[in-house]
């Protein structure tokens, strides 16, 4: 089974227009988690077993709530059941049918 779980987390509460520290924080936590995650303009995605996934996504909102009031957290996920390595096999397949032309 694998869910792939797009995660976008930020503090509300912090002055000035950039949240990239606060990223590299939560991406930290990711590394630290050992599950695949890939970094994208909008958001974060995960992949792994649903227990393992949800653990980093929390640990990920306690990261970011030890300095803040306020956190803003979306959650977009997709689970399936007997596949694995789906966030490369989705890109795979698209950059497939464009002639690997992305």
């Amino acid at each position: 089974m694998s869910v792939i779980v797009e995660l976008s987390i930020f503090p509300v509460d912090t002055s000035g227009a950039s949240l990239s520290p606060y990223v590299a924080r939560v991406l930290r936590v990711l590394q630290a988690s050992g599950l695949p995650f890939e970094l994208n303009p909008m958001g974060t995605c995960i992949e792994g077993d649903w227990e393992p996934v949800w653990a980093a996504v929390s640990a990920c909102m306690r990261e970011l709530q030890k300095d803040s009031e306020r956190v803003y957290l979306t959650v977009k996920a997709d689970w399936r059941r007997g596949q694995d390595r789906r966030m490369a096999a989705k890109v795979d397949a698209v950059r497939e049918k464009l002639g690997g032309g992305a």
